[in-house]
């Protein structure tokens, strides 16, 4: 391989995730591409996103589960009201299942009545579900670890709990102390900087490296390039959604 991209949270950010994919010539085959999580939700067209990642696994891309993929798993598995409400109504999954070409109508449940998962019929919602229960949460190489949100500081990566991978934060910002350099997404790098303005990649000094650019939210798709540790970005041009 000449080149390893990694790229993560692009939330339905179609548009620049195909600019990011040609400003940086990612040639499958040639280059490696890592995927990091957080393809759907709130974004303008998460199936398309999607239909994009499956295309570059089949290429040959290290493709990732995040949260907000669990979410929706869980969203259409549980049978349970809260998973749906907590995905659908608080972090995005309407705008998901709207890219599916479903309406409010469709997907939304009333709090005054038994709750009954909405049937929502989607050949190509089937097949992005069971590419989502295939994904694997980690990825570790000789000198890196790649994942979503991180690691836990406490255990080994075979005793980490599968949220650790998905949801972790401050535990793992501050406390992580290993050798291998740990590349994440999840948390926008803002918060990381403690700068409203600065949504480039977070290189931590205790190995951290964050590259979620916020790209979502008026921020940045940001990705990195190894071995050299290059950062490319494409700033995002619409208005930031509400969170």
């Amino acid at each position: 391989m000449r080149r390893t991209f990694v790229i993560s949270d692009i939330h339905g950010e179609i548009t620049a995730f195909t600019q990011l994919l040609n400003q940086i010539d990612y040639q499958p085959g040639i280059d490696q591409l890592i995927l990091l999580g957080d393809y759907i939700d709130r974004g303008q067209d998460s199936k398309a996103v999607l239909d994009k990642v499956m295309l570059l696994h089949e290429e040959g891309a290290i493709v990732l589960k995040g949260n907000h993929e669990d979410m929706m798993i869980k969203a259409f598995t549980s049978g349970e009201e809260r998973p749906w409400r907590h995905w659908v109504d608080r972090n995005g999954g309407n705008e998901t299942l709207r890219s599916y070409g479903f309406t409010e109508e469709q997907y939304a449940v009333s709090p005054d009545i038994s709750f009954e998962r909405p049937q929502l019929a989607s050949d190509d919602l089937e097949k992005h579900l069971e590419f989502i229960l295939s994904l694997e949460l980690y990825k570790e190489q000789d000198d890196f670890i790649f994942v979503h949100a991180g690691v836990n500081p406490e255990t080994s990566l075979h005793e980490t709990e599968e949220r650790d991978f998905l949801w972790i934060r401050d535990p793992f910002h501050n406390g992580y102390t290993g050798e291998k350099k740990v590349v994440f997404g999840h948390t926008p790098t803002k918060y990381l900087y403690k700068d409203d303005t600065n949504h480039s990649i977070y290189f931590g000094s205790n190995n951290i490296i964050g590259i979620d650019g916020g790209a979502v939210y008026g921020g940045q798709l940001n990705c990195l390039e190894l071995p050299g540790l290059i950062p490319h970005t494409v700033k995002i041009k619409h208005d930031c959604p509400v969170q």
